[in-house]
C-alpha cells in the first residue's frame, strides 16, 4: 500500500491555506483561488513559483519563500493536524493485515517527521519525502522508489491519492490507483478508481482492485 499524505491521510491542506495566504499578505497581495488549486499536490519549488507569479512578483526568491512557508507550516502541523475521514481506520486495517505500507509525499522530510507524530511511525515500513527524490510528483519516481524500498512490484501496489498531480504520478508509475478527492475535484480517468471518501474503502475493495488489474 502506498499512501499520499496531505489531503489523503491528513486534512492538512487547510493548514497550507493558512501559511500560503499569510505569506501572500506579507508580500502585499492575496493568493487567488485558481493559484491555490494549482499548488495542491506540487513540490515546494513549483508551489513558490505559482505563488510568486500569481502575485505578479516573479522576482521573489523561491528559497526564501519556501523557508518562510516551511517554518510556518511546522508550527501549524504541531497543533492542527487532523485525520481525513476513514483514513485512520483503513490504515489500521492495512497494518493489521500485515500489508507492506509506504508513505509517499511531496512534503519535505522535516515536515513529515512532525506529521508522523499523528500518523504513527510504526504504520509505515518506509517513507519517501519530497526532498528525498530527484523528480517529484507528477513524475512516477516517488512511487517507484517506494515500491522498490518495500520490495514489492509496483503493479502489485495500490496508491491512494487526492490531487491531480499525485494521481498522475501514481498512474505513471504503474500502480493501481485509488483516488479520493479532497480540495480539488478529479476528472474521471481510465485506470483510476475514484471514491468520495476513504470511509468507503476497505481491504476487500483493495483486493478487488488488484484482482481486476491482474485479470486485465
Amino acid at each position: 500500500m502506498l499512501f499520499d499524505m496531505d489531503g489523503t491521510l491528513v486534512d492538512s491542506e487547510k493548514l497550507w491555506d493558512v501559511a500560503l495566504q499569510e505569506l501572500a499578505r506579507e508580500y502585499g497581495g492575496e493568493l487567488s483561488a485558481d493559484a491555490r488549486r494549482s499548488i495542491i499536490g506540487t513540490a515546494m519549488a513549483e508551489s513558490m513559483r505559482i505563488l510568486h507569479d500569481d502575485l505578479r512578483q516573479p522576482e521573489r526568491d523561491p528559497e526564501f519563500s519556501a523557508a518562510w512557508i516551511n517554518a510556518r507550516i511546522l508550527e501549524l502541523f504541531r497543533t492542527g493536524l487532523r485525520w481525513r475521514p476513514g483514513a485512520f481506520a483503513l490504515l489500521r486495517a492495512v497494518r493489521a493485515a500485515g500489508i507492506p505500507t509506504a508513505l509517499v509525499t511531496s512534503s519535505p522530510r522535516a515536515l513529515v517527521e512532525i506529521a508522523l507524530d499523528t500518523l504513527g511511525r510504526d504504520n509505515f515500513d518506509t517513507v519517501v519525502a519530497g526532498d528525498e527524490v530527484v523528480a517529484v510528483k507528477p513524475h512516477p519516481e516517488p512511487y517507484l522508489t517506494a515500491a522498490r524500498l518495500l520490495g514489492v512490484p509496483i503493479e502489485r501496489c495500490v496508491a491512494i491519492e487526492d490531487s491531480p498531480t499525485g494521481v498522475a504520478s501514481a498512474l505513471a508509475s504503474g500502480a493501481v490507483v485509488l483516488a479520493v478527492p479532497a480540495e480539488v475535484a478529479l476528472p474521471s480517468t481510465v485506470g483510476v478508481h475514484q471514491l468520495e471518501s476513504l470511509t468507503d474503502a476497505d481491504l476487500e475493495l483493495l483486493e478487488t482492485l488488484l484482482a481486476d488489474r491482474a485479470a486485465a
